[in-house]
């Protein structure tokens, strides 16, 4: 994303239906995961810093942010105290051994070519017990103008996302769609916009209010559901993940 993009983020993470019902869902996810009172918390690709204050609420938080207009619009939001770490995925991260009880990636990992490699290197960084949440578009079938100004990589489909876990040594306990309600709408823009060999998409340009409100009101109410269930379908992938127990030796084999 170029510096122009990175100022309409940090401009929209407070009020697009987009960013807030991300967060409802979000809070919501980690509230569920009982971290131990002190968290260590990483957010990997953390941009504008929009999330920080709410991961804030569940402990002591370190970032990591490749760009440095991002990083510096982080640090100057008010209540942002956390520590912004310049690096990048997935070998150039200045985290010295360090460990963390909880390591997030909300909506980052499709924009890394080394898409296994970082996660392998997400598993060395969890704490004994620790948990990772990802986040990931769904469904390379609606790949169109949005992700190319976005310079995703790729979208990801279910099966292909929990291949990939699996090989880095991750189990998921919690495996979901996210963005159900607003799926059919979705797709119907997505296709719009290939009918008409739209160039360029902004996810930042805020609908009128009331449309705002009740799309921030349709994404943020997942959050009940799933407490109880994984969604069917969606515009993106939700992981709750865990460090895969170590496989036996095969000469421990009986």
């Amino acid at each position: 994303m170029d510096h122009e993009a990175y100022l309409e983020m940090a401009a929209a993470e407070a009020r697009h239906w987009w960013f807030r019902g991300r967060r409802a869902v979000l809070r919501a996810t980690i509230r569920r995961l009982n971290l131990p009172p002190g968290a260590r918390i990483l957010e990997l690709g953390s941009g504008t810093g929009g999330n920080l204050e709410m991961l804030a609420e569940f402990g002591s938080v370190t970032a990591v942010e490749l760009n440095e207009t991002a990083r510096a619009i982080s640090l100057t939001k008010a209540g942002s105290r956390q520590d912004v770490r310049a690096g990048a995925l997935p070998n150039d991260l200045p985290l010295d051994g360090e460990t963390f009880d909880l390591i997030c990636l909300f909506d980052v990992l499709e924009h890394i070519e080394e898409d296994d490699a970082t996660l392998v290197v997400i598993r060395r960084h969890l704490a004994p017990g620790g948990r990772v949440v990802v986040t990931v578009p769904a469904f390379q079938s609606l790949w169109g103008p949005h992700d190319v100004a976005l310079h995703h990589k790729r979208r990801y489909e279910k099966a292909e996302l929990a291949r990939k876990l699996a090989a880095a040594g991750l189990i998921a306990i919690k495996f979901s769609f996210i963005n159900m309600f607003l799926f059919p709408p979705a797709l119907l823009v997505r296709l719009a916009d290939r009918l008409r060999r739209q160039p360029a998409a902004s996810f930042t340009q805020t609908p009128p209010w009331l449309v705002n409100e009740v799309f921030a009101a349709l994404f943020g109410i997942e959050r009940l559901l799933l407490r109880w269930v994984d969604l069917p379908i969606g515009l993106s992938l939700l992981a709750v993940l865990a460090a895969a127990p170590p496989s036996p030796l095969a000469g421990d084999a009986k």
